[in-house]
């Protein structure tokens, strides 16, 4: 099984390669790794076609994260990789750690993750382990964040709470489920979105509204 195979079965279901690595001892992978590959959704078009499957059609809970179980663990069944996932636990898997070693993501000026191509917007939706070792495509030489000369995230915020040395989850909240916060609630993150990366991705933004209503719905429990 070769990285374009993978790919073209994961497109089927809408999603995309997000990167990938060759771990070495250290790098917090299941033993036998010789291959780890991420996967995210594929835009344009991600939105439209998982609301159209059974997990929201029927209403389930957590339809995002129970789609992507069945999905990947299919893509996995059908190409030889173990699947593994950012939610389910704990324990959880350090998606953050490997996501940096793909070359595909890099910490932005907010310190969130920024991606090639799906920018401030990016998300994982599984990975999947390999035993073999896996030819992939040569990354990016630099973070887009190197030629963003503007770098207009780090002012983006209206109130202030995800700077580059301040992230206020609690405020943040606050602010998406107050009448002011209405547009960063139902359009998605202002930072996250004003990257010009993320313009160029091209996400429904009824997806980041979920995503928002999603992380409103989860402030840990004190």
């Amino acid at each position: 099984m070769d990285y374009s195979q993978i790919l073209d079965i994961a497109v089927q279901y809408q999603l995309d390669i997000y990167g990938g690595f060759h771990p070495v001892e250290d790098d917090m992978v299941p033993a036998g790794t010789k291959t780890l590959i991420m996967l995210g959704p594929k835009e344009p078009g991600f939105w439209q076609f998982i609301t159209s499957q059974d997990e929201f059609r029927n209403g389930l809970p957590n339809p995002m994260d129970q789609w992507s179980k069945k999905v990947i663990d299919l893509i996995g069944k059908n190409t030889g990789g173990k699947p593994y996932y950012p939610f389910g636990g704990p324990p959880y898997h350090p998606f953050l750690t490997w996501a940096l070693k793909t070359g595909r993501s890099w910490q932005s000026p907010v310190q969130f993750l920024v991606h090639d191509t799906a920018g401030l917007l990016v998300s994982y939706r599984g990975a999947l382990a390999y035993k073999d070792h896996i030819t992939l495509p040569k990354t990016p030489e630099q973070s887009p964040c190197v030629t963003c000369s503007d770098k207009p995230c780090i002012s983006a915020c209206p109130v202030g709470v995800l700077t580059p040395d301040h992230y206020d989850a609690d405020g943040c909240r606050t602010y998406i489920g107050s009448e002011e916060g209405h547009d960063c609630m139902t359009l998605g993150c202002n930072v996250r979105r004003i990257c010009p990366v993320s313009q160029r991705y091209q996400r429904n933004p009824k997806q980041s509204e979920f995503h928002q209503i999603a992380f409103l719905n989860n402030a840990p429990k004190i």
